[in-house]
């Protein structure tokens, strides 16, 4: 009997003193890591969402961009992270094609985390350089095919959103290009403005602006329905290519082992943030999809991203797309 009541004399204590952390969480200021490069596009999504976040939280949340390797960087460092909730990591798409990409990678994505939940959801644009010669998406993909060895399809590095997109795209019409990596989302974009290359995949967040521009010649959407943004850009699916569909969604999680009470009280911020109306303007403004709050939930996170990694194994393996 006495080491019944001992046991739930501590689990009272705990359960006492998991509200109390909860009740004081958060006491200074919160990391966010971003796995790529500042001024990209999960960047800019990241310093909107921390923004609209921390008027919930009371605490600031500062950004730290750790990027290299696709965003494997990043992550290593969100997973060896103290887990106090004081880090917090937000990825996309790459978190469920890491474990296929790469030979050895030093975290599991589904074991070496807490789940917050779904965030955003960004399509992405098949672009070219301004003189590319085609007017549409028809034009573009006959000139594609019959000068495959002369093109040039540019992606912000093995890993990255445009990397998959592009892989995803040669795949759907069967035809392969020479592929330029480059360190990071900006400079395959100033390559790309520089006629360097020929053509690419990158997100909305990235490309709208160069598009209402007539910076870059836009061919196509990658989502199910045309983004309000660009009403005028049909999709690539509704341009023949069929069932073509890429989002690039973006989650928040924080290091395994993170307090439960600490991991709902960022999940609420998280919901509370993306009713924020400078965060949803900012987002639809981009182009960018936020989740209902059904799916900015731990749960929903974690099966979307078991999902997402089943979804993209057999399409790397099939294109031999493999990292060090």
């Amino acid at each position: 009997m006495k080491l019944l009541r001992l046991v739930a004399a501590l689990g009272l204590s705990l359960g006492m003193a998991a509200g109390a952390l909860a009740q004081q969480y958060p006491t200074k200021p919160i990391t966010m890591i971003v796995p790529f490069a500042a001024g990209g596009p999960t960047d800019t999504v990241a310093r909107s969402l921390g923004q609209a976040m921390s008027k919930s939280l009371g605490q600031s949340i500062v950004v730290e961009n750790v990027g290299g390797a696709g965003g494997t960087v990043g992550a290593a460092r969100a997973r060896n992270a103290q887990a106090d909730g004081y880090t917090i990591f937000l990825h996309h798409i790459g978190m469920s094609t890491a474990p296929t990409l790469y030979r050895k990678l030093s975290f599991n994505p589904q074991t070496d985390f807490e789940y917050v939940g779904l965030v955003v959801d960004v399509p992405m644009t098949l672009i070219a350089r301004s003189d590319f010669p085609a007017n549409n998406f028809a034009e573009f993909l006959k000139f594609a095919r019959d000068n495959k060895a002369k093109m040039n399809l540019a992606n912000a590095g093995i890993g990255s959103a445009s990397h998959l997109c592009g892989l995803l795209f040669m795949s759907s019409i069967e035809t392969d290009f020479t592929t330029v990596p480059f360190s990071g989302t900006a400079p395959a974009m100033n390559a790309l403005l520089g006629k360097q290359v020929d053509f690419m995949c990158d997100q909305t967040t990235n490309t709208t602006g160069q598009i209402a521009a007539n910076s870059v010649k836009a061919f196509g959407v990658t989502s199910r329905s045309r983004v309000a943004t660009l009403p005028n850009l049909p999709t690539l699916q509704e341009q023949g290519l069929k069932g073509f569909e890429v989002g690039v969604w973006h989650g928040l999680y924080a290091p395994k082992n993170t307090p439960r009470p600490v991991i709902e009280r960022l999940t609420a911020a998280l919901q509370a943030g993306a009713k924020d109306p400078e965060f949803t303007k900012r987002m639809a403004d981009l182009g960018a999809t936020v989740y209902p709050a059904a799916q900015m939930t731990p749960a929903a996170l974690q099966s979307h991203l078991k999902a997402e990694i089943e979804r993209w194994a057999p399409i790397i393996k099939r294109a031999g797309a493999y990292a060090d």
